[in-house]
């Protein structure tokens, strides 16, 4: 007898988000940017990853879909307010504070594991 495991939707797509934030964490590596946190958690929210950029912060959101149009699609207005609150708590923690230079990237990856990233994709 042949036992099929079955993982629920949601642990399919934990596991894809996940997956692709690593992806996007070794691009930014890559191109010379050293990630500070993984998947932040303050009061205000959870930011994917934070990247040091010289003297200032990089907050990336990552979007994973089947294709980057649909990606981008799932990211919403209240998402962009949590994120920018959270990123303003965590720049608080840094020497300059909420002086401290900040931009906000989104990361689109699609089931090829293609990422096209926005950078300033959110207003601050």
């Amino acid at each position: 007898m042949i036992k099929t495991v079955r993982q629920s939707r949601g642990s399919v797509g934990f596991h894809a988000g996940m997956s692709a934030e690593l992806q996007v964490a070794q691009d930014y590596e890559r191109r010379g940017f050293a990630i500070l946190e993984t998947r932040w958690r303050g009061q205000g929210g959870e930011i994917d990853l934070i990247a040091k950029d010289g003297d200032g912060l990089i907050f990336i959101e990552v979007k994973k879909s089947r294709n980057t149009a649909r990606a981008a699609e799932r990211l919403s207005p209240h998402q962009m307010l949590r994120l920018q609150s959270a990123a303003e708590e965590f720049a608080g923690t840094q020497p300059l504070g909420l002086l401290t230079s900040m931009r906000f990237d989104v990361a689109l990856v699609d089931n090829q594991g293609v990422i096209h990233v926005i950078e300033n994709a959110i207003g601050h």
